[in-house]
């Protein structure tokens, strides 16, 4: 099975060992790397967030750069998948009837396409576009999709 880690995923990881939540720890160790992706959609929403911390503090935003550039990109190297035209014309079809969140319906465009679970703090609303989501804060097994009523 292959997994889909949306950007809430990647900045929790990020987090010192200290403060990151232990269950999401567990659930990513306990998956071998090539089963983990992220999207381009997922990269381009941390890029916004590293931008924007360069602009009003350049230390940190320099540290962050850092981290994106030597941890995350050279770790998922080989795993980022594009945004393609199958992608982009499926996320299209998850805005009708109702309108959805863009990078939402990206993120869960480009799983669907690949058959992959997007996993992610915000169950509720990948769910709502049809894409099969695993929470990490909550599962209790590490490939255990969460059905419960905690959604954020």
């Amino acid at each position: 099975m292959s997994y889909l880690l949306d950007t809430n995923v990647i900045s929790e990881l990020r987090k010192s060992a200290r403060t990151v939540d232990p269950a999401v720890r567990s659930w990513v160790a306990a998956h071998r790397p090539s089963e983990l992706y992220l999207s381009a959609i997922t990269i381009m929403e941390i890029d916004i967030g590293v931008a924007r911390v360069e602009r009003r503090d350049p230390v940190q935003g320099q540290r962050l750069r850092t981290w994106l550039e030597d941890a995350v990109l050279d770790a998922f190297a080989g795993r980022i998948l594009d945004f393609d035209l199958p992608s982009a014309r499926h996320a299209a079809r998850l805005h009708v009837p109702d309108p959805r969140p863009e990078r939402d319906a990206m993120i869960a465009a480009t799983a669907g396409q690949h058959g992959m679970t997007v996993v992610t703090r915000n169950g509720k609303d990948f769910r709502e576009l049809g894409v099969a989501v695993i929470d990490p804060w909550v599962a209790t097994r590490p490939d255990q999709p969460h059905t419960g009523a905690r959604d954020c």
